[in-house]
């Protein structure tokens, strides 16, 4: 019964996530005589009991850390009975709907009881959430799972077909929530569940969904319609250092210029009739030529500075005769796989 509140000590009974790796978390029921097996090995449920929550436990193979649970950690470890909302598209709901403790909430699609723990946890203590779901044995799953994290107070979860026969509420709820195929055919009914004032969401993963519940909402009388999608980037932050870039040595550079300036050739030298011709033929063949020193002498820079760069101890030198090291700077950038899409959630008000 630890979902209710904050504690320090495993009690018998308690809801536990034991923490095997950041993408490892298993839950389970606190109960003496048992004996859980991980991949470090086997636990018994004797040796957590009494303990505090993220004390290290030794295992025969190593360590695990037993956690509270939270809604956020539920998410991880939940068993699935239908696909769920994570921690990205779960906050902005619960922002967006501004849920506060007090406010009464409907859901549609209870499903696996994700998004139903962080909803019951924005209105706790004095607040209420109703969870319809439309399969009986799912909807028996999270009664059972609400009891038994100390939550039944909070909710009140009812099995029934929310598009067919309604949420039969009349303006109680400050929010609800609809994650259905067909959303839309569920509008009516969350209006009139809906105080003034409240607020309305919808998930669903196709745009056309949303084209259809979105004109249903505006013939219900729906403002400040606005649809979003959260996808969640992780940047990898990492120490660069850059290579020391050697310019060169000034005299070398001015007689590069001499030469080339020596190159030159007049007009004056040519005769007239075949002198524009023959000019702008050298005076291509010039620019040629110093396009392919530019590029040598930049490719000569950036093997002196590879050079240097891979000595520890070596630093390039300037003209002043100074030595000067490469910068170092945190760069950031994004992973090149990315999370893919969720759906989208579409939010309205009723004034």
């Amino acid at each position: 019964m630890s979902f209710s509140g904050s504690k320090t000590l495993m009690e018998e009974g308690d809801t536990v996530l034991l923490y095997l790796g950041y993408d490892n978390i298993v839950q389970l029921q606190l109960a003496r005589g048992r004996v859980h097996q991980t991949r470090y090995g086997a636990i018994k449920h004797e040796h957590l009991i009494g303990a505090p929550y993220g004390a290290k436990v030794d295992c025969p193979k190593g360590w695990v850390y037993p956690l509270q649970p939270t809604a956020e950690l539920w998410t991880l470890a939940l068993p699935h009975r239908t696909q769920i909302l994570y921690t990205p598209d779960i906050s902005l709901i619960v922002l967006q709907l501004h849920l506060k403790p007090g406010a009464v909430v409907v859901e549609a699609g209870t499903g696996s009881g994700s998004l139903s723990h962080a909803l019951i946890r924005s209105v706790m203590p004095s607040g209420h959430l109703h969870t319809f779901e439309f399969h009986a044995e799912r909807c028996a799953a999270a009664r059972a799972e609400f009891e038994q994290h100390g939550l039944g107070d909070y909710v009140t979860a009812r099995h029934r077909d929310v598009c067919a026969q309604g949420f039969e509420l009349e303006h109680v709820a400050d929010a609800v929530f609809l994650d259905l195929p067909a959303p839309w055919e569920c509008i009516n009914s969350a209006k009139q569940a809906l105080r003034q004032g409240g607020r309305i969401c919808t998930f669903s993963p196709c745009m056309e969904q949303v084209q259809r519940t979105c004109e249903e909402l505006c013939k219900h009388g729906f403002e400040d319609l606005s649809t979003v999608e959260c996808l969640a980037r992780n940047f990898s932050v990492q120490s660069v250092r850059m290579a020391p870039i050697d310019f060169g040595d000034s005299q070398d550079q001015k007689g590069d210029t001499q030469a080339s300036h020596s190159s030159k050739i007049s007009k004056t030298d040519l005769p007239s009739s075949q002198g524009k011709a023959d000019e702008s033929e050298m005076e291509t063949e010039q620019q040629d030529s110093e396009t392919r020193t530019a590029a040598e002498n930049v490719g000569d820079t950036l093997v002196r500075a590879e050079t240097q760069y891979a000595q520890p101890n070596s630093k390039a030198t300037n003209q002043s005769g100074t030595r000067s090291k490469g910068a170092e700077f945190k760069s950031a950038a994004p992973p090149n796989v990315m999370q893919g899409h969720t759906g989208f959630l579409t939010f309205a008000s009723l004034y």
